[in-house]
């Protein structure tokens, strides 16, 4: 099969398209025909192999360990392990499977069984790959660090990124008054997709315009924590989810402190990849509360460019792999 594989830690340009086995499911495992992936913030740190300490996880120390990218992919069962009992071949499927070693930049994957769900008959498969990391990121951000309430003023700075667009969605389905903050090309897309609000950061610094936020979720993290303590409302809840390693530092460090002496929280968070929380989303979609937006589709041997595209930070939305298959495959 093809694949985007890397051997040494790099910038896009370590990224090659080679022929290489095509793997086969253990007894727990799904063999997946992958037919779309999406890329990720993620999928950069780990190729850049920066921060430092994201080698540590596992990754490898000098080189990587796991050589094919991609947590995002939708796609069809090929083939599945003995012990697997929720999926057969045939289903369409779509999952987050950072947890299954990654590899989702490929012709096909293998996943343990509950990093998938079935895909909903009316979501295509690009559609299904731009979900998984990027929406249970800003529903987990929201909902269970932001305590998110029907009523509340929530605002979505990086509204127009991957997790910003599921953000704003997903906070409208919870009955929140959402302000999405963004540049100024991306404004009447935010407003699309449902902010009440959007406000264009090169022109207005939200921090400093008096208004006050039950709930500030944070996808473009460059400023000090003090300037969003500032903006929160007596009781609010702050909740970095991206941006700066200083800024996510700053989080783990003084957030905890200013929590303790004081009626606001400042949070910072990981994403825990959840089935449960997919299917839900699931559901918002089926529902008509959440639409995937999707800036630009790549061909698989344009992995390096699309990350390049998305780590240049000008992405409205989500950045998506298309897989072709040839007859052979």
């Amino acid at each position: 099969m093809k694949a985007i594989i890397y051997t040494k830690y790099g910038p896009p340009d370590v990224l090659q398209l080679k022929e290489v086995e095509k793997p086969a499911p253990k007894d727990n495992e799904v063999l997946i025909k992958v037919h779309a992936a999406s890329v990720n913030a993620a999928d950069w740190h780990i190729l850049r192999g920066k921060p430092f300490f994201l080698r540590l996880m596992g990754n490898g120390l000098l080189k990587p360990k796991n050589k094919i990218l991609g947590a995002d992919i939708a796609g069809r069962v090929e083939a599945v392990g003995r012990n697997v009992k929720q999926f057969q071949p045939g289903d369409e499927v779509f999952g987050d499977i950072s947890e299954c070693g990654f590899g989702g930049f490929a012709e096909y994957v293998c996943a343990r069984e509950n990093a998938l769900v079935l895909k909903p008959a009316s979501m295509t498969f690009e559609e299904a790959a731009a979900v998984p990391l990027a929406a249970v990121t800003a529903l987990q951000g929201l909902r269970d660090k932001g305590q998110i309430q029907p009523g509340q003023k929530v605002l979505i700075n990086g509204a127009s990124g991957g997790v910003g667009t599921f953000a704003v969605q997903i906070a409208k389905s919870f009955g929140a008054e959402v302000t999405g903050v963004c540049s100024t090309r991306k404004l009447d897309m935010v407003r699309s997709i449902g902010a009440d609000q959007v406000i264009d950061y090169t022109q207005e610094d939200f921090t400093k315009s008096g208004q006050r936020y039950d709930l500030i979720l944070d996808v473009a993290g460059y400023r000090s924590i003090f300037d969003y303590k500032r903006a929160l409302s007596p009781k609010g809840i702050y909740v970095m989810v991206g941006g700066s390693m200083a800024q996510f530092f700053q989080a783990m460090l003084l957030g905890p402190w200013i929590s303790m002496t004081g009626s606001k929280k400042m949070r910072g968070f990981v994403t825990k990849p959840n089935k449960k929380d997919l299917v839900f989303m699931k559901e918002l979609f089926e529902a008509g509360k959440v639409v995937p937006v999707i800036d630009r589709r790549y061909p698989l041997s344009e992995v390096a460019e699309a990350l390049r595209y998305l780590e240049e930070g000008h992405a409205r939305g989500k950045v998506v792999i298309t897989v072709e298959h040839n007859n052979k495959t």
